[in-house]
């Protein structure tokens, strides 16, 4: 399916709020609320819209310390990639991970609360993976710009 213009104003207006209604979005893109409806299900069928969440504050919950840690397997350990991945996708701490290209095999984003319970997350999990070799941490400061829309 290629995206119209009105497509890209209903991706637009649903990144923007999830909760908006179909009559508020047909109302928004000038079309009637049951072409919108059907345009907006097969946006869903055709997997643009992936999911609707709700954004939580997370200093509101405590969540006060971001991190990027770049993570380096030992050589032994690459032979253990899916296992590292696996175990990576059972740590809340951890909201994303990308494999990496250069000198370190990934990075992670790891909110906690507070730099003890970074620290914490660290020793108890990264740290105890016999086939991790290094991890490298970036503390953030200030969050100068986060957005989860992309640009249409």
């Amino acid at each position: 399916m290629s995206l119209n213009q009105v497509d890209r104003q209903i991706l637009a207006l649903l990144q923007q709020d999830a909760s908006l209604s179909t009559a508020e979005i047909a109302d928004k893109v000038g079309l009637s609320q049951s072409p919108c409806w059907r345009r907006i299900a097969k946006l869903e069928q055709d997997g643009y819209i992936k999911g609707k969440v709700a954004l939580l504050d997370e200093k509101k919950l405590g969540f006060d310390m971001l991190v990027y840690a770049h993570v380096r397997l030992s050589n032994h350990g690459r032979t253990n990639l899916a296992e590292f991945e696996r175990l990576i996708m059972s740590y809340d701490e951890v909201t994303e991970c990308y494999s990496m290209a250069g000198t370190m095999d990934f990075m992670l984003r790891i909110i906690s609360k507070g730099i003890e319970g970074y620290e914490q997350f660290v020793r108890d999990n990264l740290l105890n993976l016999e086939f991790v070799q290094e991890v490298h941490s970036n503390v953030t400061m200030t969050c100068v710009k986060r957005s989860t829309s992309l640009p249409l």
